[in-house]
């Protein structure tokens, strides 16, 4: 018996990797937050799974369903949105069941940022522009953020920054980072990415946050703010330059 954590992805059922709706389809218990999750994934569940909402249940309740499942043999599929490294809880589950010597594994999923810049049109990473990327989020009603990693701190880098769990703070995001990216700086707002209903907001720190709440967004949601997004006038990769070092089959030479 094992519990699998499977990355369902960031929203659209057929973006779960193969490996996932695999597993999903062999396992005979299906914990699934209910409102983050989507729907049609259940149908990958065999036809007599037992299909558990995780909604409204504490950590000892989802603990307990592990328990149970174990003792009864069955594989359970523990179903978390996007990417199960990410803003999951799912390192307290994972302590838990190596308390219990119950066996786990993880299915990495599609993260919400990814599909919020598959919305954008845009890479993350652009040459000379930009080449790190932040993700954070803020602590209001939330667990507080550890020392150092405040919007303040992390704005002084100027790096490419993708806010989890904010869309209702964008106000106070705003405010903190404008004195690091300034007004006129690139910002992005993607609801729902990848769903029927997905919102896109674009923008510059000066006007995003009126547009998310004339926008009503306020859930499910990842602010992006960051030079790159608007970045046009770059340099070609190195990647693909004709002058690095090419073998006799013509692939790329890496340097060691």
């Amino acid at each position: 018996m094992t519990v699998y954590f499977i990355g369902a992805g960031p929203g659209a059922a057929d973006l779960i990797t193969v490996r996932g709706a695999r597993t999903l389809a062999r396992c005979a218990v299906c914990l699934y937050a209910g409102s983050l999750v989507p729907r049609e994934l259940l149908a990958e569940c065999p036809p007599d799974a037992r299909l558990v909402d995780t909604a409204r249940l504490d950590l000892d309740e989802i603990t307990a369903e592990f328990v149970r499942a174990h003792e009864a043999g069955h594989d359970v599929a523990r179903l978390h949105s996007g990417d199960p490294a990410l803003f999951s809880a799912v390192a307290e589950q994972m302590r838990r069941l190596d308390a219990l010597g119950i066996p786990y594994e993880i299915v990495p999923g599609v993260p919400a940022f990814a599909a919020a810049a598959a919305a954008l049109g845009r890479e993350l990473t652009v040459p000379t522009v930009g080449q790190t990327v932040i993700l954070t989020r803020v602590a209001q009603r939330a667990t507080p953020m550890p020392a150092g990693e405040d919007l303040a701190t992390l704005g002084r880098s100027g790096a490419l920054m993708v806010l989890h769990l904010a869309a209702r703070h964008a106000d106070r995001v705003v405010a903190e980072l404008l004195p690091h990216y300034g007004a006129d700086c690139p910002a992005a707002v993607v609801a729902m990415a990848s769903r029927p209903d997905e919102i896109v907001l674009r923008g510059t720190l000066a006007d995003i946050a009126d547009q998310v709440k004339a926008a009503g967004v306020v859930r499910t949601a990842v602010i992006v703010v960051g030079r790159t997004l608007a970045a046009e006038q770059f340099p070609d990769s190195f990647l693909y330059s004709t002058t690095r070092d090419r073998d006799s089959c013509g692939r790329t030479v890496l340097e060691p």
